[in-house]
């Protein structure tokens, strides 16, 4: 078996084959694993497939729990809330600083638990001395201290992978008219803790319609969220006739609160009372000159 490996190396992986995709290789792969079956080995009567068909009986079952092809580490979390693997540093939640976490390093991704309960997973960094941080994992910290979030490093790395989007930037940017620059940043990280519970797509929808709608609040956002989120589910539930046109509507916030106002009893203003006033000035200033005609 080993030899075959060595066999198969050196026919097929010498030179390195040239491929767009890790897919488009392990199609050739399988390609020249089909061949190398029909093949027989020195003087042998049988092929490759053949001797296998025999040999296949007598294989034991796999194992039911996968085997773990990752390396192990238990690196601990320091004050800046992330971890060093391999020369490269990643982040974990801010409740983790001071602890030691287990990582599983794969080929193409790391997942850091803490116990047993998944807590962070990141892509691989393949260069030395980089750093991958999650903006969410900065989140309660932020909330605390809202004037450290604009020049944070992870909502750089959010911006360029594009979690931190342009309707982000204009909703904060309202909010901060609105509110000022901490409470409006504040309200922003309240909208991003949001992403935990709501997916990305929804959650920049409702950032746009709350943005149109000038409800510049992180309970707003939920709402029209939701909103979205709801829209999108009830032609599932309740599709439409054939051929009918009914294209989903959107209400704003201010609208909807309009909308569900209670009815306004207030009697109207009046000037009735002004008026007595002004009848009374009037008689007193004709008796006042009577007197002086007098």
């Amino acid at each position: 078996m080993e030899g075959q490996i060595g066999y198969f190396r050196r026919n097929h992986f010498t030179p390195v084959p040239e491929v767009d995709s890790l897919a488009e290789l392990n199609e050739l792969v399988d390609q020249w694993d089909l061949r190398d079956g029909l093949r027989r080995i020195g003087s042998r009567p049988r092929t490759i497939d053949e001797y296998f068909q025999v040999e296949r009986p007598l294989l034991m079952p796999l194992p039911e729990e996968p085997f773990e092809t990752g390396r192990l580490f238990t690196p601990r979390v320091d004050r800046y809330s992330q971890i060093a693997v391999r020369t490269n540093r990643y982040s974990v939640p801010v409740r983790l600083i001071g602890k030691r976490v287990r990582v599983v390093l794969h080929a193409s991704h790391l997942v850091v638990y803490d116990r047993n309960v998944e807590v962070a997973r990141h892509e691989r960094l393949i260069a030395k001395g980089g750093c991958r941080l999650d903006l969410d994992h900065y989140l309660e910290a932020l909330i605390r201290k809202p004037g450290a979030f604009p020049g944070a490093t992870a909502l750089e790395q959010a911006r360029s992978a594009g979690k931190f989007t342009p309707v982000h930037d204009a909703w904060w940017a309202a909010a901060v008219r609105a509110h000022g620059d901490t409470a409006g940043t504040r309200a922003l990280i309240e909208v991003l803790l949001l992403a935990r519970h709501v997916s990305h797509e929804h959650l920049v929808a409702g950032l746009a319609m709350a943005l149109r709608a000038g409800a510049l609040t992180a309970d707003a956002v939920a709402l029209e969220a939701r909103k979205v989120a709801q829209a999108e589910d009830e032609p599932a539930r309740h599709p439409s006739p054939a051929g009918a046109g009914g294209a989903a509507t959107v209400t704003f916030l201010h609208e909807w609160r309009l909308a569900h106002l209670p009815p306004d009893t207030t009697p109207l203003p009046s000037v009735t009372h002004y008026d007595q006033l002004l009848r009374r000035r009037r008689a007193s200033s004709g008796e006042h000159r009577e007197g002086e005609a007098q």
